[in-house]
C-alpha cells in the first residue's frame, strides 16, 4: 500500500514539475513557504487576537491549536514514520529553498496553517476566507518547491483541521473563562 501512494506521489511531483513550474512561481512560493516557518504568520495572528478583548478566545484557541498540532505531528508523527523528503529521492527535481533538516511526513507548514483555518472557520470569523487562501497557498508551496509529497500535505490538512476541532471542543468546555480570568489578573498589575 504505502509504495503505490509512494509511486502516486512521484508521479504527481513530476506532473508538477513538468507542466506547472514558471519562473514567477519559482520567485512567488518561497515567499509564501517562508510565511510559515515555524508557523510565524500564525503565531503572530494570534498574539494579536490575544491582545484584543473582542477576540482574545479565538487567539488562546489559535496558538493552542498550533501547538498541539506540532507536538502531534513534528514531536510524534514524523519520528514513528520517518519518510524522506522528495528532493532526496527524486534528485533531477529543483530545489528553491534550503533543505529541510526534519522528516517529510506530514507536513508542519500545512498542518499549523489548517489548525489556524480550521479555528478561523470554526469561529464563524470573518477573515476565514483569506485565512483559508492563505493556509493552501502554503500547502502547496510544499509541493512546489518539493519539500513534501502531496500526501504529506493532505495529511497536514486532515491533523490540522482535527486539532483544530479538538481544541475548540477543550475550549468551549469553560477553560476559556479560566484564561481570561488569569489574564485579566496579570494585566491589572
Amino acid at each position: 500500500m504505502m509504495s503505490y501512494l509512494q509511486n502516486i506521489d512521484i508521479k504527481m511531483l513530476d506532473l508538477l514539475n513538468k507542466k506547472f513550474r514558471c519562473t514567477i512561481l519559482d520567485k512567488i512560493m518561497p515567499l509564501i513557504t517562508a510565511m510559515g516557518n515555524g508557523g510565524i504568520v500564525w503565531v503572530i495572528i494570534s498574539i494579536y487576537l490575544i491582545s484584543n478583548d473582542n477576540y482574545r478566545a479565538e487567539g488562546y484557541m489559535l496558538i493552542t491549536s498550533l501547538i498541539v498540532t506540532t507536538i502531534i505531528g513534528e514531536g510524534i508523527i514524523k519520528h514513528l514514520i520517518k519518510r524522506t523528503r522528495p528532493f532526496v529521492t527524486m534528485k533531477e527535481n529543483k530545489l528553491l529553498i534550503s533543505k529541510p533538516i526534519t522528516y517529510s511526513f506530514p507536513s508542519g507548514h500545512t498542518a499549523s496553517s489548517f489548525a489556524a483555518a480550521g479555528i478561523f472557520i470554526m469561529m464563524n470569523n470573518r477573515l476565514s476566507i483569506f485565512v483559508l487562501i492563505l493556509a493552501s497557498l502554503i500547502a502547496f508551496s510544499r509541493i512546489y518547491l518539493n519539500v513534501h509529497y502531496p500526501t504529506d500535505v493532505v495529511t497536514g490538512i486532515v491533523l490540522g483541521l482535527l486539532c483544530s476541532i479538538l481544541v475548540i471542543n477543550i475550549f468551549n468546555s469553560e477553560i476559556i473563562d479560566y484564561l481570561n480570568l488569569v489574564y485579566k489578573c496579570l494585566t491589572y498589575y
